[in-house]
């Protein structure tokens, strides 16, 4: 990301300065990979689309968060969570474009009490499996 939109953002508080931390950023890049799992595990239904969405959701977020701290940044929401994977290079780049549509039905699913169809969960599960990985794989990389 830019340097002038990156200060944008820290003057308007969307972004707050941090020391890096290793260990956080460890943390979360686990807790993602193993929450998504789990999330995998439960049989997709009706009934369960709208955690098994949410849940790899977060995953997502998380490891947003630790791109950001990559940086010595944390994010003050999701969408600056999102929109810095977007920047990274793999192979399914293309498949990032979803970030942004996924946010929208996780947004509707918190807080508009909308339920999430099991095509959607099957879509956020496909991009994990495709993106999922490799994004943890660059960052882990980053990360030394």
């Amino acid at each position: 990301m830019r340097k002038e939109i990156i200060e944008t953002l820290v003057r308007s508080r969307i972004l707050r300065i941090r020391q890096k931390d290793s260990e956080k950023i460890k943390s979360l890049i686990n807790s993602a990979k193993i929450n998504a799992q789990i999330a995998k595990n439960i049989a997709l239904t009706e009934n369960s689309a709208t955690l098994i969405f949410r849940e790899i959701y977060e995953s997502i977020r998380q490891l947003g968060d630790a791109k950001w701290g990559l940086f010595g940044y944390e994010p003050s929401n999701h969408e600056i969570s999102l929109d810095i994977l977007k920047e990274t290079d793999i192979k399914e780049k293309v498949k990032l474009n979803f970030l942004d549509r996924f946010k929208r039905i996780r947004h509707d699913a918190n807080y508009e009490g909308f339920r999430v169809l099991i095509s959607q969960a099957k879509e956020i599960i496909d991009f994990w499996d495709k993106c999922g990985e490799e994004i943890i794989k660059t960052l882990s990389r980053d990360l030394k």
